[in-house]
């Protein structure tokens, strides 16, 4: 028997809250940390990103593992664990003196993120739901997407007024005083595997679609392109994430708007996770991906080619495109491949993607001083790509109910 409704909603919950806390507390980190931890240290800005760059890499190393544990365990205690990591790995960050304890913190910190962001709980999703988890996956991001809303101004008036080694203690104290204690509360506890058979449902029954039944050959074709998809897709949102200002800037946009501008991402993510949530959750999650990797070129080019008064449309199309991609990285890959071996198969799928991750800032900086405004051609043609290779993946050809 599925899990009720009511249960079903506790789980979305409690996962949407603890990945809010546990994003807003890893990976939105540096924005605010990073400046007063490289002054207290005596280190180079550079020096400090470059570590948290490196957990990314650790990350995309460990994500694999991280998958196989959760498919032989359980994904509730692989969150579980992942709290206790974060928890060490943000008290070690805490407590460092120099570039040694700050690479060893971050390489703590980035074992935690490989088991305890997105890929863990839509891993532990689908063991509870099976190819029912595009709800749930929908509703923990809606939560989630909150994380920047929620983590940078705590972390900034917590800095403020207690400093940033302090934050960092508090930022672990909250693994373990609330993360922790959430994921051991999450149901249902049955053997995994178990639980994603009960899940197995077909159309007519569920009123999802069952997957598209691939052979052998196009598994691997269809796995080569969906990781390309995802490394694109996040070399994207990354690049956007850390130059968005001053590529606004570049197109004649004032500081001040430019900002404001940014700001409308956050909303426009949690727009679309509406969006997919409503409209397009009847749709194949492929039609819907394929929707959605088109708003960035489009948004990119009308920038491009119409100037400074499309800055707004361009802010609002990405956003609204990078949020149900992160909906599509959870449930194209379940729909394609089914729930056996979820685990390990999205944390192989996501190896390109944090890589891409971590260069993103550098290299699109790079573009950035050498192109200027033009480098957003370069996010253009990548969309493109990434579109390329959902219309090249199988399935999705039209509504199913």
């Amino acid at each position: 028997m599925l899990p009720t409704a009511s249960t079903t909603s506790r789980t979305v919950i409690v996962l949407g809250l603890a990945q809010l806390l546990a994003w807003g507390s890893s990976f939105y980190l540096p924005a605010m940390l990073a400046v007063p931890m490289a002054r207290d240290l005596g280190l180079a800005n550079s020096l400090v990103f470059a570590a948290f760059s490196w957990s990314l890499v650790v990350t995309a190393l460990i994500g694999p593992m991280a998958g196989w544990a959760i498919d032989r365990l359980g994904g509730r205690r692989v969150l579980m664990a992942s709290s206790v990591v974060f928890a060490t790995g943000l008290a070690a960050l805490g407590s460092a003196q120099g570039p040694i304890g700050l690479f060893l913190s971050w390489t703590v910190i980035g074992v935690g993120m490989a088991a305890g962001l997105y890929e863990g709980a839509f891993a532990t999703l689908v063991q509870i739901y099976g190819r029912l988890s595009r709800g749930p996956i929908t509703g923990i991001t809606l939560i989630a997407g909150l994380a920047s809303t929620v983590g940078w101004p705590a972390s900034a008036a917590l800095q403020s007024e207690l400093g940033w080694r302090a934050t960092c203690l508090i930022w672990a104290a909250v693994h373990l005083m609330i993360n922790l204690p959430l994921y051991a509360a999450l149901l249902p506890r049955q053997r995994p595997l178990q639980a994603s058979a009960q899940a197995q449902t077909t159309p007519d029954e569920a009123g999802e679609p069952p997957g598209v039944r691939l052979a052998p050959e196009q598994q691997r074709r269809a796995a080569i392109l969906l990781s390309a998809t995802f490394a694109l897709t996040w070399f994207i949102s990354t690049a956007m994430a850390a130059h968005l200002p001053q590529l606004l800037q570049a197109h004649q946009i004032g500081l001040g708007s430019a900002l404001l501008i940014a700001a409308l991402i956050g909303p426009a993510q949690v727009a679309g996770r509406l969006l997919e949530y409503t409209a397009l959750r009847h749709v194949h999650p492929l039609l819907s991906a394929r929707l959605a990797a088109a708003m960035h070129p489009l948004g990119a080019a009308l920038l491009l080619v119409l100037g400074a008064p499309l800055g707004i449309v361009f802010a609002l199309l990405h956003g609204a495109g990078n949020g149900i991609l992160t909906i599509a990285k959870g449930t194209v890959p379940l729909v394609l491949f089914g729930p056996q071996g979820y685990g390990l198969r999205q944390g192989l799928l996501m190896v390109p993607a944090r890589f891409a991750q971590a260069l993103a800032p550098f290299a699109f900086g790079l573009a950035l001083d050498h192109w200027g405004a033009q480098a957003l051609w370069l996010s253009v043609l990548l969309g493109l790509l990434c579109l390329a290779a959902l219309l090249a993946l199988p399935g999705g050809a039209k509504a199913e109910r």
